[in-house]
C-alpha cells in the first residue's frame, strides 16, 4: 500500500558529493544531496543491456526553454515531451514538488498521518494513523472508510490519487468525510510536517523478530543493521517488505548487508559500462530469514528482495512483487523543475531482470501470508 500520504511514483538517481542510487518512492522519493548530475558526471543508472534512455533530455530541456520563450509553462512542455516518449516511468516535477520529494527521503512529510488502502469492498479504507498526527488526535482509527477528501468522492479513484489529494502544504487544512460502523462524519485537519517510521521492530510470539521496512528512506539501512544485531540470539528474522515502494538505493544495499557477509547485491550499467552494487562485509549470516513480499513491493525493495533469494540467504514468502527494475535519472530544468527519464534497469545476483517481471516468492501465498511466514521460519528453527 502507499506510504503516509505519499504518492508510489518511482523516481531517479542522482548524483554529488554522497552519490545515492534512487529508484522507487514510497511515497515520493528524491534525492539525497544538494545537487543534479551533470553530463561530465559518471552517475549511476541501472541497466540490463543496453542503457539507452527513452527520450533524451536535451530534448526535454529545449521543449521546456522554447516553451518559456514564448511565455508559455516550459514545466507542462516538458511534461508534453515526456508523455509522447512512452517512458513509463519517466515525469516531470515543478519545484516545489521536488522539494517535497527530497523532504520525503529524509524521512519527514507533509500531511495528516494516515494511510489509505483499497478494501476488498472496493471502497478506499485507512489502513494505518500515525501515532500524535493530526488524523489520530482526531480520534481516526485504522479501518475506517474515507468517503470524501475536500467534497470529492473517492471510492472510484485510485489510491494513488487519493494520497495525492490528502497531501498539500504544510498550515493547509483538509476537509475529510469519514465513515465507521454506518455512521459518518466530517474532520478539518491541519496539514503539518511528520516524522516517518520506515523501520518498525517487534518481537514475534515464538521469539522470532519481525523487522517491517516500509520504505528506505535515509538512515533506514542502518536501523535494519541495529535491528538484527539486537536481536537475541539465534532468534530468526521475518524481514516485512510488504507495501516498500522503494526509496534509496545506497539505504537498500545497506539493510541487505546486514544479512551478507559481502558479495554481490545487483547488477548495473552506465551507458553500456557494467556496474555492480555490493553488499559490505560482516553482516550475520546465521540467523534463519524469511522476506516477506507483495505486489506492493517495488523497486529498491525488490533489489533487497532479489539479493537474499539469489543468494540463498532468505526464503521468500508472499505473492508476485510489482516489477519496477528500471532506474531514472533527473535533470534541472530551465524553469527549475526537474524531469527523470528512464536510462536502464538493474538485475538480481543470478542475472534476473525484475522489471516488468517481478520477483515470483519461493513459497506463494496471498491469504495468510503472514502466518505462513512464520511457520516457514520456525521450521527453519528461527523461533524458541
Amino acid at each position: 500500500m502507499p506510504g503516509p500520504e505519499f504518492c508510489s511514483r518511482p523516481r531517479r538517481i542522482r548524483g554529488g558529493a554522497a552519490l545515492a542510487l534512487v529508484f522507487a518512492s514510497v511515497l515520493a522519493t528524491a534525492a539525497a544531496t544538494n545537487s543534479l548530475p551533470h553530463d561530465d558526471e559518471k552517475t549511476p543508472s541501472l541497466s540490463a543491456g543496453s542503457a539507452a534512455a527513452t527520450v533524451d533530455r536535451d530534448d526535454v530541456a529545449r521543449a521546456a526553454a522554447e516553451a518559456m520563450a514564448d511565455g508559455k509553462s516550459g514545466t507542462e512542455a516538458a511534461e508534453a515531451v515526456v508523455s509522447r516518449s512512452g517512458d513509463r516511468w519517466g515525469a516531470v516535477y515543478d519545484k516545489r514538488e521536488y522539494e517535497e520529494f527530497e523532504q520525503a527521503l529524509d524521512g519527514e512529510y507533509i500531511g495528516v498521518g494516515l494511510t489509505a488502502r483499497r478494501a476488498a469492498n472496493g471502497r478506499v479504507e485507512v489502513a494505518r494513523v500515525q501515532r500524535g498526527g493530526p488524523a489520530d488526535k482526531a480520534g481516526i482509527r485504522a479501518g475506517d472508510r474515507l468517503r470524501t477528501v475536500d467534497g470529492l468522492r473517492v471510492d472510484k479513484r485510485p489510491v494513488t490519487d487519493v494520497v495525492a489529494l490528502l497531501r498539500g502544504g504544510k498550515g493547509t487544512r483538509v476537509t475529510l468525510g469519514m465513515e465507521r460502523d454506518g455512521r459518518g462524519w466530517t474532520e478539518r485537519l491541519l496539514r503539518t510536517t511528520l516524522t516517518t517510521e520506515a523501520v518498525t521492530v517487534r518481537q514475534l510470539a515464538g521469539g522470532a523478530v519481525m523487522i517491517k521496512v516500509a520504505s528506505f528512506t535515509k538512515g533506514s539501512g542502518a536501523r535494519v543493521q541495529d535491528a538484527v544485531r539486537d536481536a537475541p540470539a539465534g532468534a530468526g528474522v521475518l524481514l516485512d517488505l510488504r507495501g516498500n515502494a522503494g526509496g534509496l538505493v545506497a539505504e537498500a544495499v545497506t539493510a541487505a548487508s546486514a544479512f551478507l557477509d559481502g558479495g554481490l547485491v545487483a547488477t548495473y550499467d552506465i551507458r553500456g559500462e557494467q556496474r555492480a552494487l555490493y553488499a559490505t562485509p560482516g553482516g550475520d549470516t546465521d540467523r534463519p530469514v524469511v522476506a516477506l513480499v507483495d505486489s506492493g513491493t517495488m523497486s529498491a525493495a525488490e533489489l533487497v528482495t532479489g539479493a537474499l533469494q539469489d543468494r540463498g540467504r532468505a526464503i521468500t514468502v508472499g505473492s508476485r512483487t510489482f516489477g519496477k527494475g528500471s532506474v531514472q535519472m533527473p535533470s534541472r530544468l530551465p524553469d527549475g523543475s526537474v524531469a527523470e527519464l528512464t536510462v536502464g534497469h538493474y538485475r538480481t545476483p543470478a542475472g534476473h531482470s525484475v522489471d516488468g517481471r517481478g520477483i515470483t516468492p519461493d513459497l506463494v501465498a496471498s491469504e495468510g501470508a503472514e502466518k505462513r511466514a512464520e511457520t516457514v521460519l520456525s521450521g527453519l528453527g528461527g523461533t524458541s
